[in-house]
């Protein structure tokens, strides 16, 4: 049983750990669907390859749902503007709609396209390899080491954008890096689930401190008791791992809300709203 649960456990932490840091940019910029959106799109350019005859999981869906993936992050890059009549939410939901749309109009093309359809959006997790795993710990780690390297700019962007010169550059740069996590989580853990583990850890943070570092400690810990406890339920029930996460990680979020109503502190201030980075904190910022 240990053999058979640690891969997808692997696997599943590894996008816990990554998805935790974009979810604090995304629920401070106030894009909360720009995960949805992005991940199918993804689902999108990878329902295209299947249907131009390429497995689920291959390559050539892999290099289709990057490459629309590249397509969306440059749409959310040049559609943010500060003086915009319609916030940029709009314009993602709209996104999403229609992605959603033409992946169930392409997939009813196809004799297999509901069993393509129900994979995009729970994924495989349970059916992932060790090779798989390394696979991706390689290209989050890049995508990791390179937020870190750049981390004064692209933490800028997001908590204080006043501060960074050719704001769309740098805005197509992140949403870029957050799409190469998009379509490989996709591919794994389909979309419920990288919706889920975007969001759910990160709103939680943010219930709890408004410092960065803390929030992500926040967010890494209650995503790791909702995947441990989703694994364990899906391994002992025998049921579907992609659902049973996604309830999991709601379930840990209500429980996080019981408890900050009962012992927390409630921020009724509208000026205390969002986080604080330590970097620009220090600056006078």
């Amino acid at each position: 049983m240990i053999e058979l649960v640690l891969p997808p456990f692997a696997a599943a932490m590894i996008i816990l750990f990554t998805h935790a840091y974009f979810g604090l940019h995304v629920i401070e910029r106030e894009v909360i669907f720009v995960d949805l959106a992005l991940a199918q799109i993804a689902a999108l350019g990878s329902t295209v390859a299947f249907m131009l005859g390429a497995a689920h999981g291959s390559m050539e869906g892999y290099v289709f749902s990057f490459a629309f993936t590249l397509i969306g992050a440059l749409i959310f890059s040049v559609t943010r503007l500060e003086d915009s009549p319609v916030p940029q939410e709009a314009l993602i939901g709209i996104t999403f709609v229609v992605a959603s749309a033409a992946v169930i109009l392409l997939s009813s093309f196809s004799a297999e396209g509901t069993e393509h359809l129900q994979e995009t959006l729970t994924g495989q997790l349970i059916w992932v390899t060790w090779p798989t795993v390394a696979k991706v710990a390689l290209s989050y780690g890049a995508i990791g080491l390179f937020h870190y390297l750049l981390r004064r700019t692209l933490l800028a962007i997001t908590f204080a954008p006043e501060r960074v010169s050719r704001l769309k550059t740098w805005d197509f740069v992140f949403y870029a890096t957050f799409g190469v996590i998009i379509t490989s989580s996709v591919h794994i853990a389909g979309v419920l689930m990288v919706f889920s583990v975007l969001v759910i850890p990160a709103v939680i943070a943010f219930f709890y401190t408004r410092y960065f570092f803390k929030a992500l400690l926040i967010a890494w810990g209650s995503g790791t008791v909702a995947i441990v406890t989703g694994l364990a339920l899906s391994f002992s029930l025998d049921v579907t791992t992609g659902p049973v996460l996604v309830v999991c990680f709601g379930a840990v979020l209500l429980v996080a809300l019981l408890f900050r109503s009962r012992y927390g502190r409630h921020v009724t201030d509208p000026s205390e709203r969002g986080l604080i980075v330590d970097m620009f904190a220090k600056e006078g910022g």
